[in-house]
């Protein structure tokens, strides 16, 4: 795979594609929507929740975390996560200006 040469693009095109990459699976719109109904921190019944393995669910955790959309707490043995409220309204703000953007009416495409 080529080099994505991030860096000609825009901070806020870049951060819009990261976080509609996190999007992009859904098991992450399952733990996503699962933070989102606990209103908590969630420490270990995703497996049971989602119904995948528990690497599998840590790798999707890895991923939604990077992008900034949810923040894990150590407590004991296990990290325990939440919505990471500040970035989700960033997210938010950002796609909704961007999926706001008019398409033209007065001319034909292709």
């Amino acid at each position: 795979m080529g080099i994505t040469k991030s860096e000609i693009f825009t901070e806020e095109q870049n951060r819009i594609a990261n976080m509609a990459k996190a999007l992009g699976h859904p098991a992450r719109i399952s733990i996503l929507q699962h933070l989102f109904q606990s209103d908590s921190c969630i420490c270990g019944d995703l497996v049971d929740k989602i119904g995948l393995a528990q690497p599998t669910i840590s790798q999707h955790l890895k991923e939604l975390k990077n992008a900034g959309l949810i923040k894990g707490n150590v407590e004991g043995t296990s990290v325990c996560y939440c919505i990471h409220k500040e970035n989700w309204m960033e997210m938010k703000k950002l796609l909704n200006s961007f999926l706001d953007s008019d398409i033209s009416t007065t001319s034909e495409c292709c």
